[in-house]
């Protein structure tokens, strides 16, 4: 007889395990088949999936398994992202919590801490992404810091260097003063303060009774 209530504990886990043990999920080159792809955008291992996440990871597994049902060969893949900037601020405060200071460490050391942290919330995140049902191809899961990657993204790095397209010039940044690096705009965190305004009054070059006045917050600019 039939439970009148779901009980998605008893149901599941256990079709969940039945589909990775038969390799339902799994994908291959083919030449028979339509090939059909999906990279995942890599959840940071800064902490856990939220609800920006299940709706993202939602729409791909609709999409990847409605690719299988038309026959194609469907395939999944995902992976994990380091998130440089943001895990270290959360290794760093975990240090902290164990009155380790980061800078008592070597390079060397504080990665292992790093690694830590990513074998434990990025277990965490792939466990999370399993218990939604996602139809990854697991045998292919990826860290962005996986050696091959990394080589990789050194390669690309050395090749644009060559080619002038990195260069090192001076430009205005936003600036981490506890992590001691540059920011992207999109690191920043804007919030509203109060501030003095400076206004600042230029002498027109060649013209001695002729100025022009600009206000600003950010005189040192």
């Amino acid at each position: 007889m039939l439970s009148t209530k779901y009980d998605p504990s008893e149901v599941e886990g256990k079709w969940y395990q039945y589909w990775m043990e038969k390799g339902f999920f799994h994908a291959s080159p083919n030449t028979q088949k339509e090939p059909y792809t999906i990279v995942i955008p890599p959840p940071n291992v800064t902490g856990v999936l939220h609800m920006g996440h299940m709706l993202n990871n939602t729409i791909q597994d609709v999409l990847v398994r409605k690719a299988r049902m038309e026959g194609k060969e469907a395939c999944w893949v995902p992976g994990t992202d380091h998130a440089s900037i943001a895990t270290e601020a959360k290794v760093v405060a975990m240090l902290r919590e164990r009155g380790i200071k980061k800078s008592d460490l070597s390079r060397e050391e504080f990665l292992k801490y790093a690694w830590e942290w990513k074998e434990k919330y990025g277990g965490i995140i792939l466990e999370q992404l399993k218990k939604l049902g996602a139809s990854c191809d697991w045998d292919r899961t990826k860290f962005t810091m996986d050696p091959d990657y990394y080589e990789a993204v050194i390669d690309v790095f050395i090749d644009l260097y060559r080619k002038g397209y990195i260069y090192r010039g001076l430009r205005m940044v936003n600036w981490d003063p506890l992590g001691k690096t540059a920011l992207s705009d999109d690191e920043v965190i804007h919030r509203d303060v109060q501030s003095k305004l400076y206004y600042i009054k230029y002498q027109i070059e060649g013209n001695a009774s002729e100025f022009v006045t600009i206000a600003t917050v950010r005189p040192e600019t």
